[in-house]
């Protein structure tokens, strides 16, 4: 990957303006030819969203990114749209015990609404704010007790295959435990057992971070430093790990991007939040030194990884060890190529991933470590940079997509392949949109000196003395 280190934020001021408008094109466009009664829309063909019935893991991100749209420009239409939405159509989301997807779903709508309540950006009531913050409490909750113990005394939150299944995406669904206890709700279990959801959250990264994500300490014959593995499968007898696994990428001895991307962008975004937690709070899981150490390990891994395996402008093949990858040559030493002929690109995985590279950019230079800060930090503005322009940026006005060269599940063959084309291309998804929204929605407040983006803004600490 070639880092910009020259490029600053303030040079992506007027690219962004045009994704905005873009993506507000696009959001009235879906709302206006999408049929919602066919489900919610997961990714496009011929440029017309669809739905793919595998889990409703999607909907949050659809009216999340009005949300967004919303407060990125201040145009009210949008927050209505999802607000509204989030209230009618969401709740079954919150109470949803066979998915590992709450942070995506309810953080983007339920904890959108509830941090720009706390910034003040709309008139709403006491009531309205407990009603958002009584749904991130379930849904935290939820989340938190699809959980399978581990022979190590750890444990993760189970996937939707089942209890035997980690998947490395659900770091970035941590989020909703980490609001669930920051607003101090605890989940409880047999005999009104007391159970912590920070516990949890910490458990969980641990259990990713120990099996889902390489180190190059000679774990197995292809243990590549931040290498990931999509899943990683258990013996739920005895809680003992038997070994990787994938789902959507080719292999357990390669690496899926997207899923690398999930982990990218999870952990910097932990290690953020367990800035605003007391020492005291982090004790009984090893004490703060251990707990930031596992997470900035796993960050700095995965971080690298993509660096050192993505194409020159940042953008990465959707899985590092895709079968027809070696006709492109050496592709870390070009630019991408979404319209080749043997395997595609994953733009959603640059659009999760560069948020995670700024991040942890972010966090290393408020640390005192300004070279390495600075190093991730072009790095994410690089992938950023490439993804603000053609052929990555919809401009075509009839496309409902926003971001292109998305691809969902290469191995099932869902990814629609156009006419005269050997491979997908040219196809936007939910889930890219969306973090395409919530990167520029970082960027711009960078922009305009707005206050720092979290998912966590607003929330005071009740746990904290």
């Amino acid at each position: 990957m070639n880092i910009q280190n020259d490029l600053t934020v303030k040079d992506l001021e007027r690219p962004l303006q045009q994704f905005w408008e873009l993506s507000g094109r696009k959001i009235h466009l879906i709302r206006k030819e999408y049929d919602t009664s066919k489900g919610s829309p997961v990714f496009t063909e011929a440029g017309k969203y669809t739905t793919r019935g595998w889990t409703e893991w999607t909907q949050g991100f659809q009216f999340g990114s009005e949300i967004i749209q919303f407060d990125a420009t201040d145009e009210y239409e949008f927050l209505e749209m999802g607000r509204k939405a989030t209230v009618q159509l969401m709740a079954p989301h919150i109470t949803h015990t066979g998915v590992h997807d709450h942070g995506f779903n309810n953080v983007s709508t339920y904890g959108a609404l509830r941090r720009l309540h706390e910034e003040g950006r709309f008139d709403s009531g006491e009531w309205e704010k407990t009603f958002y913050e009584l749904a991130l409490k379930s849904t935290g909750a939820v989340q938190a007790s699809r959980w399978t113990p581990t022979a190590d005394g750890e444990g993760f939150i189970h996937s939707f295959n089942g209890p035997h299944s980690l998947f490395v995406d659900t770091v970035r669904t941590l989020r909703a435990l980490a609001l669930s206890h920051r607003l101090g709700h605890v989940l409880f279990g047999e005999h009104d057992e007391p159970i912590s959801l920070l516990g949890r959250l910490i458990g969980h990264a641990r259990s990713t971070a120990n099996y889902n994500i390489y180190y190059g300490e000679g774990r197995d014959s292809y243990d590549v430093r931040g290498r990931t593995a999509h899943e990683a499968v258990f013996n739920v007898t005895d809680g003992r790990f038997r070994c990787p696994n994938s789902q959507q990428g080719y292999s357990p001895f390669s690496t899926w991007t997207r899923g690398l991307a999930w982990a990218m962008c999870g952990y910097p975004e932990q290690l953020e939040f367990l800035d605003t937690l007391e020492d005291e709070e982090l004790e009984p899981y090893g004490g703060r030194e251990a707990v930031e150490s596992m997470m900035m390990k796993a960050a700095l891994a995965t971080c690298d990884f993509y660096i050192g395996h993505t194409s020159l402008d940042g953008i990465p093949y959707w899985d590092t060890g895709a079968p027809a990858l070696h006709e492109l040559g050496d592709y870390t030493q070009s630019p991408a190529d979404p319209y080749n002929e043997y395997e595609p690109v994953d733009s959603s995985a640059a659009a999760i991933g560069a948020q995670g590279l700024l991040r942890l950019g972010h966090y290393l230079k408020a640390k005192g470590e300004d070279e390495k800060g600075s190093y991730y930090w072009q790095a994410g503005l690089t992938v950023a940079q490439t993804l603000l322009a053609e052929p990555y940026l919809s401009t075509d006005e009839s496309h409902q997509g926003l971001l292109l060269h998305s691809v969902y599940h290469r191995p099932n063959g869902w990814d629609y392949v156009p006419a005269g084309r050997k491979i997908p291309c040219g196809e936007s998804s939910m889930w890219g949109d969306y973090h395409f929204r919530e990167l520029a929605l970082y960027l711009s407040r960078m922009v305009a000196d707005a206050p720092y983006y979290t998912f966590f803004t607003g929330i005071e600490n009740t746990n904290k003395s």
